[in-house]
């Protein structure tokens, strides 16, 4: 249990530092290519070309997004292996708390007196949950939750890739909720997948969950840079922790077998609820981003 949560809080800060770092990438590669005059940085839409979030995705900032969003992601697996996914995954949710905070060093961002408040909320509700949760489910899915998993991925992916197609620029949200919900079955397949305790390559690689974790992930890595491409980081990351926190949480309750302590369920979904939307609140309402001043000035060449 204490491992499972220490691995969660890793993910957690890991994934907050990434995405203020990440939002700097594409932000200074965004102010270059506008400094430069390049051509064909957006399709017809207003979305970011395929050419424009790969150079967001070379910056040094980005970068060493990256490399934490590895760390994260390891932090991630194991938690979601050794702790319910109601819990597990709205640890990760606080990382819009370390976004909020940094935001104000990194991306000049100010913070209010709700913003505090809703940290606050973020806070107590993820020690209820802490002191509630009962023990990790150990019922079997069934080989239909592995394939599900793996087609719902899919399909999410093409969901967010049309989104992009058709809003544009107008779809930072709806790129960062679809992200988020990748993320969310990447943490369900990850929780089923065979093979892994004991660990069996070739187990692993015939299981479609394992598959679904591949195309999840790196799906929602895809879909959320473009969202910070496009949009307010406050903005995508909310929709992302509505979409990667609540799916997961229902799915390890009624069909893995997730439990709070006994009779203690309701104050577990109550911490639940306060958890997310702290989260999102800091998100939404919290970080008032300061355009001018987050933008950052291009390099010289």
């Amino acid at each position: 249990m204490l491992i499972g949560l220490a691995a969660a809080l890793v993910a957690c800060f890991g994934y907050g530092t990434a995405s203020v770092l990440q939002a700097y990438g594409a932000r200074s590669a965004a102010a270059k290519d506008a400094a430069r005059g390049t051509v064909k940085a957006t399709t017809a839409s207003g979305a970011p070309s395929l050419g424009a979030t790969i150079r967001a995705a070379l910056t040094p900032a980005f970068l060493t997004g990256m490399v934490l969003d590895g760390l994260g992601f390891l932090g991630s697996v194991v938690s979601a292996r050794l702790i319910p996914l109601f819990l597990s995954q709205t640890i990760m949710s606080a990382n819009l708390v370390v976004t909020a905070v940094l935001g104000v060093l990194v991306l000049k961002v100010r913070l209010r007196w709700r913003d505090w408040v809703a940290i606050a909320t973020v806070v107590v509700s993820l020690c209820v949950l802490g002191f509630t949760s009962g023990h990790i489910g150990q019922d079997d899915p069934g080989a239909d939750v592995h394939w599900g998993v793996l087609a719902f991925s899919i399909a999410m992916v093409v969901a967010g890739l049309v989104l992009i197609h058709v809003l544009g620029a107008r779809g930072a949200v709806a790129a960062g909720l679809v992200a988020g919900v990748l993320f969310g079955a990447m943490a369900v397949a990850v929780r089923v997948v065979d093979g892994v305790d004991p660990f069996h390559l070739a187990v692993v690689l015939r299981d479609p969950a394992a598959w679904a974790v591949a195309v999840a992930g790196v799906g929602g890595f895809y879909l959320f840079t473009v969202a910070l491409q496009i949009g307010s980081v406050t903005g995508a990351s909310a929709a992302l922790v509505a979409g990667e926190t609540v799916i997961p949480g229902i799915v390890g309750v009624l069909l893995l077998g997730d439990t709070s302590a006994p009779g203690l369920g309701w104050l577990v979904a109550v911490a639940f609820v306060g958890a997310v939307g702290g989260a999102i609140a800091v998100a939404l309402f919290g970080a008032v981003e300061n355009g001018q001043a987050a933008t950052p000035t291009p390099e010289r060449a």
